[in-house]
Formats: structure tokens, C-alpha cells, sequence
């Protein structure tokens, strides 16, 4: 046995195994959906006994009152738009920070990790960078630090437009808004902090910037973590729009204003660990009182139609993903 083999059988043998996933945090998902459920289930069952029906009646009431074709006339387009929007976010930091690549032929690259979001969104995730580091030799731990630094962003933005939406119209919003302002003040110190340690001469002797996973923030400017909150902000400025418009078609009044101020939040609520994004569902009704199966039922089809939308979108483009990836 040659030398060079003796030192990769040592590197075999010296492998830590892998960590398993601590119980606690396998279960955390399920416990949120349950906890969700359980409020749900008590608000509606109390509903539809104020009303004299059954639960079952109650929400096929609520169901059967919406104009479905008027609605899917609005949520085709929106994904549709979000898919585009969505897809330039990727391609915008992929460009910046790994390799070239072509708007088209990011197409299937996100739409297809679509599929797997249906499941967990960081498998969708993992997916893109698994695509990216077989068809463009990227380094996996580098792609990562771009998936992770669109993640940092979106916290961002979803934060400038909840307090925007505090700002411009906090007289239509629940008392506990009021927190938001000084949430954004905190993240606002720590992105100063963020930015001095990895773009500045007094972060140098912090070691761990130097790795491949934060590459991205090694390399990203001010201008571009604003450029990226840029490039996103029209998907949430249509979901504000077509929101607002489609609660109507559940018989539910909200103004524009009222709802850039709860979208955000509701949207931080989504990314909550959880199948159905329960969460989002349970947030709908809190936010809406007094209209709890109209509310219910409009996040539910809200949110899954979104996921599985989205999940058929990336059907077109999987039989070209496969190829390029397996083939």
C-alpha cells in the first residue's frame, strides 16, 4: 500500500461519526403543530357552537362562501411572480459570490428544490447547493454561505417592511406591534456589529471568518445585503396587494396599510419549524378576531396552495433538473 492510500485509510478510519440530531429538536416542529392545532381546534369548535352547527358544518359554510375561481385568479399569477422574484433573489447572489451563472438556468435549479420544500425548506435548500456544486464545481461549504446569507437577508427584509408597516399605519394594529420598532433598533446594532466583523480590520482576529461557510459575508458590501432587500421587496409589496384583496373574497375587510403591517410578521410566523406552516395558519386567526373558521380557512389555502403551487411549478422544470444533475 502506497503512502498517499495509508494516509487516506487513516483519514477513513479517524472519521467522527456523524452527530445525531438531539430528540428535542426532532420533536420541536411537532410540538409547535400540535399546540397550533389545539388553539385552532378551540377556537373554532367555539365558533360554530355560538353559530348552533357542527364543526364540520361550520367550515363547509366558510368554505362555500368564497369565490374560488376569482381567487385562483389572483394566487396563479402571485406565484407565479413570486417564482420570478424569487428565482433573481438566487441568481443575484450566486453571481455575486460563487460563479457565473444565467437567469434561464437558475429556472430549474430553484424551481425544482420547490418539490422538496413541500417537505422542510432547508432540504430545498441543500438541494440547490447539492445542483450547484455538481454542474458548476462549487464548493458546497461556499454555496452554503450563499443560501445562509439570502436567509440573513430575508430577516431584514421582512423586518424593514414590519416596521414600515408599523410606522405608516400602527393605529390598525394590535398593541403588541408596538415591540417591532425596538426589535429593529436591536437588529440594527447587531448589523453594524455584523458588518465591523467581517469587513473591517477589527474582525481580522476573528479566525472563523476566514472559513469557506462565510464567505459570502466576507465578500458582501452594505450596498449589497440593500441590494438583495431591493430585489426581494416587490414580492411582498404584490403579496400585500393580492392579500388584501383575496381576505375580501373570504369576507373579511382589511386595508392596504393594515396589511403591510401584519404580512411580515405572518411570513416570519411561516418560516416557523412546523408542517402546513401552522403557525402562519394560528397567526391569521389571532390577528382577526371574531372571524375565526373565515380566517382559518383562508390561511390554510393561503399557505399550502403557495407551497404546492410552487411544488408544480418545479415539476416543469425537474425532468431538465434530473438530466443536468444525474445525467
Amino acid at each position: 500500500m502506497t503512502e498517499e492510500e495509508t494516509e487516506n485509510t487513516d483519514q477513513v478510519t479517524h472519521q467522527e461519526p456523524k452527530r445525531k440530531t438531539p430528540l428535542w429538536q426532532k420533536s420541536l416542529p411537532w410540538l409547535i403543530t400540535v399546540v397550533c392545532f389545539g388553539y385552532l381546534y378551540s377556537k373554532l369548535s367555539g365558533a360554530a357552537a355560538r353559530e348552533g352547527i357542527s364543526l364540520i358544518e361550520y367550515l363547509g359554510d366558510v368554505f362555500a362562501q368564497v369565490h374560488w375561481g376569482q381567487w385562483l385568479a389572483l394566487m396563479i399569477p402571485y406565484s407565479i411572480f413570486f417564482f420570478l422574484i424569487d428565482t433573481l433573489v438566487v441568481w443575484r447572489v450566486i453571481n455575486w459570490f460563487n460563479t457565473r451563472v444565467s437567469y434561464g438556468d437558475m429556472l430549474p435549479i430553484r424551481g425544482s428544490s420547490y418539490i422538496l420544500s413541500i417537505l422542510n425548506e432547508q432540504v430545498g435548500k441543500g438541494a440547490m447547493g447539492l445542483y450547484l456544486n455538481r454542474k458548476y464545481q462549487v464548493p458546497g461549504w461556499e454555496v452554503g454561505s450563499s443560501l445562509v446569507f439570502i436567509m440573513f437577508c430575508e430577516f431584514y427584509y421582512l423586518l424593514f417592511w414590519a416596521t414600515l408597516g408599523w410606522v405608516l399605519g400602527r393605529d390598525s394594529l394590535p398593541a403588541e406591534f408596538g415591540l417591532i420598532p425596538w426589535i429593529a433598533g436591536v437588529a440594527a446594532l447587531f448589523f453594524v456589529g455584523w458588518i465591523i466583523l467581517f469587513r473591517s480590520r477589527f474582525g481580522e482576529s476573528a479566525s472563523f471568518r476566514d472559513r469557506p461557510a462565510f464567505k459570502a459575508f466576507r465578500e458582501a458590501s452594505p450596498l449589497k445585503y440593500l441590494g438583495l432587500i431591493i430585489i426581494r421587496s416587490p414580492a411582498l409589496l404584490a403579496a400585500v396587494v393580492i392579500y388584501t384583496i383575496a381576505l375580501r373574497l373570504f369576507g373579511v375587510e382589511a386595508n392596504f396599510l393594515q396589511m403591510l403591517g401584519y404580512l411580515p410578521v405572518i411570513f416570519f410566523g411561516a418560516a416557523t419549524p412546523g408542517p402546513m406552516r401552522t403557525v402562519a395558519i394560528t397567526l391569521w386567526v389571532i390577528l382577526f378576531p371574531g372571524h375565526e373558521g373565515q380566517m382559518a380557512a383562508f390561511g390554510f389555502v393561503q399557505h399550502n396552495f403557495f407551497i404546492f403551487f410552487n411544488a408544480a411549478i418545479g415539476l416543469i422544470f425537474l425532468r431538465r433538473a434530473n438530466r443536468e444533475l444525474f445525467g
